[in-house]
C-alpha cells in the first residue's frame, strides 16, 4: 500500500500508453478483455480497460488482489473447474469468468503494485512463450510507472529548490534592507557621537579630540561586526555577543592578562538595535575600568523578575562612585549617559558587594523602542 502511494497512480486520467498495451495483450492472446489493475486497500481500479465496461470493482470481487500475491503468473485455465475460484463472484455471476491469466507490475524492491492480465468467458490453454510475452508487457507497464514516477519526483525536487530559492532570496532582501537599515543607524549614531563631542568643552588639542572621535567610530564598527557574527538577522544571542565584543577589547587594549575581562550572562536574545547600545556601553566601561581601575574586569548580564541589568566592575579603588556620576568626569560618561537613556535605564554606580572596587550597574526594561540617537 505505502509503493501503491508511492507511484501515486490511483485515479489518474486514461492514458494512451497503457490503453495499447492492454490492446495488444487482448490481441495478443486472443480474449475480449484485458486490464491494468491497482490493487488498492479496498478496490481494485484499472489504469487501462480494454473491453471491461467497469473502472473498478471491490478487492473481494476481483481476482488481481490474489495474482499479486504470486511471484509468477497467476493462471485460470478453466476457472469453473479449478478449487481456487469455483465461489469466486465474476465466475459464479453474470460474468462468467472461465479464463484468467495475470502477472504482478512488482517494483525494483519486489512490491506488487497490481496486475496485467487477460480474462476470456471460456477456457484457455496456452503457451509458456505467451506468458513470457505477457510478463514482457508487463515490464513495459512498470518501465512507464517508473518513468512516471521519476519525473514526479524530479517535479516534487524542483519545486522544493524553487521554493528554497525563494526563501533564499527573500532572506536576502530582508538582509540587504536590515544592513541598509543598520548602516543609516551607524551613520546618524556616528554623526551624534562627533556633534556631542564638539559641544563639549576640553582642554585637549585638536589631534587628541580626533583621535578620541576615531576611537569611538571605530568601536561603532567593532559592535556592528560581532552582530554580524550572530546566527539571527534581528535578533542577537546577548552572552555570546558580550563574550566577542569583551574578547576583541581584551586583545585591543593589551590587558596584562588575556582573560582579565571576565563575562558572564544569562542565555537572552535582544533585537540587534538594543545590543548596539549595550555593545557601545561596554566599550566605553570596559575601556575605562582597564585604564583607571585594577585587577580583573567583570562584566556581567542578569534577566531579573524586573528586567534586565548590566554591570562593569574592577578590583581597583577607584575614584568615589559619585565623583564618577559628575559631568564633568568628561566625554565618555556623557555617552554611557546618552546609550542609558536609549535604553529607558536607570545608571548606578557604588562599590561591589565585598565593598571593594567600582562598579557601573544599568537596570533596564524588557520591552521598549528605542529611539535614534540624538
Amino acid at each position: 500500500m505505502a509503493a501503491v502511494r508511492q507511484y501515486a497512480v490511483l485515479d489518474t486520467p486514461p492514458e494512451s500508453t497503457f490503453d495499447h498495451i492492454t490492446s495488444l495483450a487482448a490481441e495478443l492472446f486472443g480474449t475480449p478483455v484485458a486490464l491494468i489493475s491497482i490493487v488498492a486497500e479496498d478496490r481494485v481500479w484499472f489504469k487501462s480497460r480494454h473491453g471491461m465496461p467497469m473502472a473498478q470493482t471491490s478487492r473481494d470481487a476481483g481476482l488481481c488482489a490474489s495474482a499479486i500475491l504470486q511471484k509468477r503468473a497467476w493462471l485460470l485455465s478453466d476457472a469453473s473447474s479449478d478449487p481456487r475460484a469455483l465461489a469466486h463472484p465474476l465466475v459464479t455471476g453474470d460474468f462468467g469468468l472461465r479464463f484468467y491469466l495475470g502477472v504482478p507490475l512488482t517494483t525494483a524492491d519486489g512490491c506488487s503494485l497490481g496486475t496485467l492480465c487477460v480474462m476470456d468467458h471460456k477456457p484457455r490453454s496456452i503457451t509458456k512463450r505467451q506468458i513470457a510475452s505477457l510478463n514482457s508487457l508487463a515490464a513495459i507497464v512498470m518501465d512507464q510507472l517508473e518513468l512516471r514516477n521519476a519525473g514526479r519526483q524530479a517535479a516534487m525536487a524542483l519545486a522544493e529548490a524553487a521554493a528554497a530559492k525563494d526563501k533564499a532570496l527573500r532572506l536576502t532582501t530582508l538582509m540587504a534592507n536590515e544592513i541598509d537599515h543598520r548602516v543609516m543607524n551607524s551613520l546618524q549614531l556616528v554623526s551624534g557621537l562627533l556633534s556631542m563631542q564638539s559641544r563639549t568643552p576640553s582642554d585637549d588639542d585638536v589631534p587628541t579630540q580626533l583621535k578620541q572621535a576615531a576611537g569611538r567610530v571605530s568601536a561603532i564598527a567593532r559592535v556592528h561586526q560581532h552582530i554580524y557574527l550572530s546566527e539571527g538577522i534581528e535578533h542577537a544571542d546577548v552572552a555570546q555577543y558580550l563574550q566577542r565584543v569583551c574578547d576583541d577589547l581584551s586583545i585591543m587594549l593589551q590587558a596584562t592578562n588575556r582573560g582579565s575581562i571576565e563575562v558572564s550572562g544569562a542565555e537572552v536574545k535582544l533585537p540587534t538595535a538594543r545590543i548596539v547600545a549595550i555593545g557601545l556601553i561596554i566599550n566605553e566601561l570596559v575601556t575605562n575600568a582597564t585604564k583607571y581601575g585594577a585587577g580583573k574586569v567583570a562584566v556581567r548580564f542578569a534577566d531579573t523578575a524586573t528586567g534586565y541589568t548590566l554591570s562593569v566592575s574592577d578590583e581597583g579603588d577607584g575614584p568615589p562612585p559619585d565623583e564618577i556620576l559628575k559631568p564633568a568626569r568628561g566625554f565618555g560618561m556623557k555617552v554611557i549617559t546618552s546609550l542609558v537613556s536609549q535604553l529607558r535605564g536607570d545608571l548606578s554606580v557604588g562599590r561591589k558587594d565585598d565593598g571593594t572596587g567600582t562598579q557601573v550597574t544599568i537596570a533596564f526594561p524588557r520591552e521598549i523602542a528605542l529611539p535614534h540617537m540624538p
